[in-house]
């Protein structure tokens, strides 16, 4: 049974995600407050997290960063903030996705679906290998990246991109699947997203960005990894 932590103070969501995720089977553990969530997640490690920024005590994206800091758990924020900044900051700290409120169950639903995928797909460390592209290497396993020998720092956006393109190297994967699958289906009409992440990861791993070798658009069609 997959379990959920969901962190919020308004008890009425509360109850209400806690009946419609139980009766969809989920197994559901609550929290109040950003300590709480933070308790929480440390002794029952959930296998996702939905999770409210306006927190009474800890601001959301402060939990977001402490998680950060130990675990990879799936986070789904569920935010009364709309703005461009307060999403891009929360999904480049380590959200995997944002819903803004009100929010559709079938709409939340669906993300806990893909997220729930993504862990299915996840490839067991002991098969990741080390990607040699020449002036860069990517090591699945620790996943850490080398230019030149040095480290390379990314955001979780950036190395969520490029694992997958990694993965799959030498195949075209679609724009869509990529927007599907890194921030959620709600996302699929954000196609500037991936440009400006394919252009940062570009400036941090190309010899020369403006003419990338490695990192490859397919115009009108997707993206692809070729070493």
């Amino acid at each position: 049974m997959t379990s959920v932590l969901v962190v919020d103070d308004e008890g009425p969501i509360v109850r209400t995600l806690r009946i419609n995720l139980r009766a969809r089977g989920y197994d559901v553990i609550t929290a109040t407050d950003g300590a709480g969530a933070l308790l929480c997640a440390a002794t029952d490690r959930p296998d996702l997290v939905v999770l409210d920024l306006g927190l009474p005590d800890i601001d959301g994206i402060e939990v977001i960063r402490e998680l950060r800091t130990w675990s990879t758990v799936p986070i789904i924020v569920l935010s009364a903030r709309t703005t461009s900044h307060d999403k891009i900051e929360a999904l480049d700290i380590g959200a995997d996705t944002y819903v803004t409120k009100p929010f559709g169950m079938d709409e939340l639903l669906a993300c806990l679906r893909a997220a729930e995928r993504r862990l299915a797909l996840a490839a067991p460390p002991e098969s990741d290998p080390i990607i040699d592209a020449g002036t860069f290497t990517v090591d699945l396993a620790a996943k850490t990246i080398r230019r030149d020998g040095v480290m390379v720092h990314l955001t979780r956006t950036e190395w969520a991109i490029l694992e997958l393109l990694v993965r799959h190297q030498g195949c075209l994967i679609s724009g869509e699947q990529l927007l599907e699958t890194i921030w959620g289906p709600e996302y699929l009409d954000r196609k500037n997203y991936l440009r400006v992440y394919m252009a940062q990861l570009r400036q941090k791993l190309e010899p020369d960005p403006a003419h990338p070798r490695h990192l490859l658009t397919e115009p009108g069609s997707g993206y692809r990894f070729q070493r």
